[in-house]
C-alpha cells in the first residue's frame, strides 16, 4: 500500500509541474513557426492521461496556435488549456491566451505589441492580464542558427485566488532567444527571460525554456519541453522555484 501510495504522489506531482509552471510565463519563442512564405499557419497540440492506482486520475493539455504573416507584419494567437482532476476534485484548471503583433522596421530591428489573459489554480492566480509592447531586435539570422533579443515593457494587474488583494505593476520584460536547426528534422529553441519590477528590481521573475522539435512526417511532430522558472515574489504559499519536462505532440495545418 505505501509503494502505491508513492506512485500516486509521483504521479500527481509530476502532473502539478508539468501544468504548474507553463502558464506562469508564455515562450512565445517556442510558438513561432518559422516560414519564408506568407500567409496563414497554425498547429495544434493535445496531451490526455487516465491512470487508476489507489485513486483515479484523469488530465488533459490541449494547445493551439495561429500565425498569419505578410511582408511587414507577422500576427500570432496562442490558447492553452489544462486540467487535472482525482477523485471527483478539480486539482489543476488554467488557461491562457496571448496576442501579439510583429511589425519588421529592418533587417535587424522588430516592433512588437501584445495582450495576454491568463488564470493558474495551482498558482492562486484568479487572473492576469498583460499588455506590452517594445523593440525586438535579430542578432543574428543564419540557415542554421538564429539570435533574437528583446526589451518589453508591460503592465499587469494581476488578482489572487484565496485575496482581495489585486496587484497593479508595470515590469520589464527582456528576452534572450537562440535557435537552432541542423536539418529539417529537428530544431532546438532556448529562451531565457527576466521580468523585474520598473520601481524594485528585487521582485523579478526568470524563466528559461528549452524546446527539442522533431518531425515525424509531414505535418506531425513530436516535442519535448523542459521549463525552469524562478519567481522572487510568488503568491503567498507558492514556492519561489518550479521546473517541468514534458513531452507532446503537435499537428501543423
Amino acid at each position: 500500500m505505501i509503494r502505491h501510495n508513492k506512485t500516486f504522489l509521483l504521479l500527481l506531482f509530476f502532473c502539478f509541474l508539468q501544468f504548474g509552471t507553463k502558464a506562469q510565463i508564455v515562450n512565445i519563442e517556442s510558438a513561432r513557426m518559422q516560414s519564408d512564405t506568407t500567409g496563414w499557419m497554425g498547429n495544434a497540440g493535445a496531451g490526455l492521461a487516465l491512470t487508476k492506482n489507489v485513486q483515479q486520475v484523469f488530465s488533459t493539455e490541449l494547445d493551439a496556435h495561429v500565425q498569419y504573416k505578410s511582408n511587414k507584419s507577422l500576427y500570432l494567437l496562442l490558447g492553452s488549456y489544462g486540467f487535472l482532476k482525482s477523485a471527483g476534485t478539480s486539482l489543476i484548471d488554467n488557461t491562457f491566451l496571448h496576442f501579439r503583433y510583429n511589425y519588421k522596421i529592418n533587417k535587424i530591428l522588430r516592433w512588437e505589441a501584445f495582450t495576454q489573459l491568463q488564470q493558474n489554480v495551482i498558482s492562486n492566480i484568479k487572473s492576469r492580464f498583460l499588455v506590452g509592447t517594445g523593440p525586438r531586435f535579430k542578432l543574428l539570422g543564419t540557415k542554421m542558427i538564429k539570435l533574437y533579443a528583446a526589451s518589453l515593457m508591460m503592465y499587469e494587474r494581476e488578482k489572487e485566488t484565496n485575496s482581495s488583494l489585486i496587484h497593479n505593476d508595470i515590469r520589464s520584460s527582456s528576452y534572450v532567444s537562440i535557435t537552432f536547426t541542423p536539418n529539417k528534422q529537428l530544431e532546438i529553441i532556448s529562451t531565457s527571460f527576466f521580468q523585474p519590477l520598473v520601481n524594485n528590481l528585487n521582485d523579478y521573475r526568470i524563466l528559461n525554456q528549452v524546446s527539442v522539435k522533431v518531425k515525424a512526417g509531414k505535418r506531425l511532430g513530436l516535442r519535448v519541453r523542459w521549463n525552469y522558472l524562478n519567481d522572487s515574489r510568488p503568491v503567498p504559499g507558492i514556492p519561489s522555484v518550479n521546473y517541468s519536462l514534458s513531452t507532446g505532440a503537435d499537428y501543423e495545418f
